[in-house]
This record gives C-alpha cells, structure tokens and sequence, in this order.
C-alpha cells in the first residue's frame, strides 16, 4: 500500500528542494488591511478566471472569501455584473443577514442564502464558490459522486459530497442554505443533485476557484467516458489516495491558481481599479 511522502517543512513535493529557486510563495502579513487587500485582489482574479473558463451564466454565480480582521462578513462579487467586469472598486462586503455593509451594488440573493449559511456553520472555511456551469449541472443531475476514472478526478476522492437536500429548489428562502451545511465538514467540494457544484477553501480563494474548475472540467471527463457505454476503470482506492493526498491539497490548489493569476492581471489591467 503506497503511502504518502515524508515532505520534512515542505508543504508539497512540487515545492524545491534546492535553495534559491524562483517559485511562487505564499502571502504573509500581520497587517488585516494588507492581508484583506490581498484577498480581495485574488477574489477579482478568480472572478477573472471563472470567466476565462466559460464558467458564467447570467447572474448565477457568487464566490466570497473572509475577511481577515471581521470574520463574520465576507467580501464577494456583486449581483449582475459578469465575472468579466468584476474589479476591486465593485466587491461588496455582506453580513450573514444579507446586508451589504462596503460597497455600492445589491447581493445575490440565492448566494447570500448558500454562503453566509456554509460560512457562519464553518468558521474554518475561508472561500466558497458556485456557479451553474454546463457539466457540473449536467453531472449534478445523476445524484452520484464523482468516479475515480483518472489521476486528475482523483483529487475529489473520498473529499467531496453528494447533496441531496434541496435538490433542484432554488435556494432564496434563508432557512434553505442551512439544510446542507453538514456537508461540508471535511471536505473541498460538493455536488448538488439537480444543481450544481460547489467548492470551499480553508486556504484561499485560489484554491476554492481552482477546485471548481477541476471539478467541472472531471464532471466533463467523465460524462464523455459514460457516453461511449464503456464502463471506465477506475482507480484503485489506494493509489486514488495517494495521488489526492500529493495533488489534492489545499496547497496545490492555490499553487495552481498562481499559473494563472499574473497572466491575469496583465491582461485585465482595469481589475485592479
């Protein structure tokens, strides 16, 4: 039975062992405004990136993260602005009420009901991200897990749920959002029969926004796997272990989101405003 690496101080693998080396660091400051500066900046980035993956559709999508020096609210993107518009000058910080308390523009009903719900049953659970995407709510309807069908989907093994509560009822009353809190207890992701995906960082809003899209991009595998009426082979359950404990962290969630962010930015310059 294969078992996982002893990294020593490092986080992952992936992370040098050699001295000197350029490679992408963590953020650190005991400063609140720095650190919720930062937050923000990567929460309009991953808005970006939702938006570079053609994971939009209409208003119905809502990431949040936390913010640093006031837990109890969360900074997210406004209702009705596409994810290709969304920038620094129009994040709106919300309560666990749904009241806006930063910020000009009106809050996602349906995300205010989902989020503020996960985040105050969760103080752990830093990030969170949903949209309606085209596989995920596709696959959603199947009521199943994800199979360990490759080394990729293997990242989701035995770490995310299946939601059955709610299914296919839109989520705008306030008592909704707490019927599927439980779910998240130890896990990244989660999928809602008859609705969608969801995933959560205890982390970072990089690696809440990564997972999302590796998530819908192995619902996508794997639906095309199943379309060609061959039952696919699955992964051994140990070597599926295996390869989500070196490729499944929240560590290397955020260091894949990092691939992205600075192309991002160069190529959004009005994000940042």
């Amino acid at each position: 039975m294969n078992k996982p690496m002893d990294l020593g101080i490092r986080k992952s693998v992936y992370q040098p062992t050699q001295e000197g080396r350029i490679f992408p660091q963590e953020f650190v400051s005991g400063s609140p405004a720095a650190l919720r500066e930062h937050r923000k900046r990567k929460l309009v980035a991953a808005c970006r990136a939702f938006d570079a993956w053609d994971l939009d559709y209409g208003f119905a999508g809502h990431l949040t993260i936390r913010d640093p020096e006031h837990p109890e609210l969360y900074w997210t993107n406004p209702v009705a602005i596409p994810f290709s518009q969304v920038k620094l000058s129009n994040l709106i910080l919300v309560n666990h009420q749904g009241e806006v308390v930063e910020g000009d523009y009106a809050v996602n009903q349906a995300g205010f009901v989902l989020h503020a719900a996960v985040h105050a049953a969760h103080p752990d659970i830093l990030a969170m991200c949903h949209a309606h995407t085209e596989y995920g709510v596709a696959f959603a309807s199947l009521g199943k897990p994800l199979a360990p069908i490759s080394q990729d989907a293997c990242v989701f093994f035995e770490d995310h749920a299946v939601i059955r509560e709610e299914a296919g009822q839109v989520a705008v009353e306030q008592g909704a959002g707490k019927n599927i809190c439980d779910s998240f207890t130890g896990v990244k992701a989660a999928i809602h029969q008859n609705h969608g995906l969801l995933t959560v960082s205890r982390h970072s809003i990089d690696a809440a926004a990564f997972w999302f899209m590796a998530l819908e991009r192995c619902c996508k595998q794997e639906l095309m796997v199943r379309a060609t009426g061959v039952e696919p082979v699955l992964v051994p359950e140990d070597r599926a272990r295996y390869s989500r404990e070196h490729v499944g962290s929240e560590y290397i969630g955020w260091l894949h989101f990092q691939t992205v962010y600075e192309e991002l930015v160069e190529d959004n310059p009005d994000m940042l405003d």
